[in-house]
């Protein structure tokens, strides 16, 4: 049995009109209040609210307080947070069973004193990212990741497996959703609930590329992130690309991005284990150690992954797919680096070359690159 370090819990609707949005609002007030002024002062308690049908204590309460000795600077304790049909990500600075209430109201929402509600413990949230909305196969696969400690370390099921909340998980891949680099680079810096409220709306878009797209298999091996700024890139396209003085650039820019997020996270999984002579890369100027530099810009991957003789000899061989991954796929990054820039920088790209890298990396009417892309992994 693998050592839990994460947890899943339900959110109850009925405590709540919307009891994740409810945590947000005090989450982004607080982010609006302070800004990078205060750092510490932005954060959210979520409560496990204690069923008043249940007379006896949590009987894994204790196991829940121990993963506070887990949380660091290096280290991610994440609380999944779904209603079964959307799933959230939340990150965990504290957990205690005292109630915050007594000393930091500001940072609880209303609802729990209004309720009276009783918690067994309480987490504190710095963060809340949304992984999957409103797509209960979304959220399924995505749970799936996920390895119930309490259960055999078998995969996490919403169908029977959400007994005794929160579970206590494992998370195989070892995914950090919080990583202060990756934010700079997808998400402009901003906490990912903020930039997560800017870019709503794409739930139903996700669900579409999935089935018309990528199908099941190659959706779900997508990073969530490269999930969500193609949904992005789609939702745009599909409302403006019949006015025809419409910008369309910004798709250009959401798929930059899902490109960025997907090679970046299949290269630190497959760096973890490659030998230190391979990962010498040249970012800019300097040569570095590419495992110490991720995540990186589309121009500086398109260059590695093709211009690095020793890093691409040992791609090849580490990955399903390698000679495709360093030889074609570099070279449409640095296609598409070339189309997208003008994008990135605010200038308008003409439509029909938005368009027909909508198609290449879609697949209307080729192979999806994409969808060949999230099915490259370490063998």
């Amino acid at each position: 049995m693998t050592t839990a370090s994460h947890l899943v819990t339900v959110w109850n609707p009925a405590y709540a009109t919307d009891p994740l949005e409810a945590h947000l609002r005090v989450l982004l007030d607080w982010d609006a209040r302070v800004g990078a002024a205060n750092d510490d002062d932005v954060y959210v308690w979520w409560g496990k609210v204690k069923s008043g049908q249940r007379q006896q204590p949590m009987p894994h309460l204790a196991d829940v307080l121990a993963l506070e000795g887990t949380v660091g600077e290096d280290a991610e304790v994440h609380l999944y947070l779904t209603d079964y049909r959307s799933l959230y990500v939340a990150d965990v600075h504290m957990v205690s069973a005292d109630d915050p209430r007594t000393n930091d109201s500001a940072h609880v929402p209303e609802y729990y004193s209004k309720q009276q509600l009783t918690c067994d413990c309480w987490f504190l949230l710095r963060d809340i990212r949304a992984l999957v909305r409103d797509d209960l196969e979304g959220v399924t696969a995505a749970l799936a990741q996920l390895r119930n400690a309490r259960y055999a370390d078998r995969p996490v099921s919403i169908y029977g497996g959400m007994v005794d909340l929160p579970l206590l998980v494992s998370r195989p891949d070892g995914r950090r959703f919080f990583d202060e680099a990756e934010r700079a680079l997808l998400a402009n810096g901003q906490r990912w609930a903020r930039f997560d409220t800017e870019q709503g709306g794409v739930g139903a878009w996700a669900a579409i590329l999935r089935a018309d797209h990528f199908g099941d298999r190659a959706w779900a091996a997508l990073d969530v992130s490269a999930q969500q700024f193609l949904a992005t890139g789609e939702r745009t396209m599909r409302e403006y690309r019949r006015d025809r003085g419409a910008d369309l650039s910004p798709v250009l820019v959401s798929y930059g991005k899902a490109i960025e997020a997907q090679v970046n996270q299949l290269l630190r999984r497959v760096m973890r284990t490659a030998p230190p002579a391979t990962q010498r890369v040249k970012i800019g100027d300097h040569t570095r150690i590419l495992s110490d530099v991720l995540p990186i810009t589309l121009g500086q991957l398109g260059y590695i992954l093709g211009g690095e003789p020793a890093l691409g000899d040992y791609l090849r061989s580490a990955l399903t797919d390698g000679a495709w991954f360093t030889g074609a796929f570099a070279a449409i990054i640095d296609e598409f680096a070339a189309a997208r820039n003008p994008a990135a920088h605010g200038q308008t790209v003409e439509r029909t070359t938005v368009v027909a890298w909508r198609n290449r990396l879609l697949g209307v009417g080729c192979d999806c690159v994409m969808a060949r892309l999230a099915l490259v992994t370490a063998k």
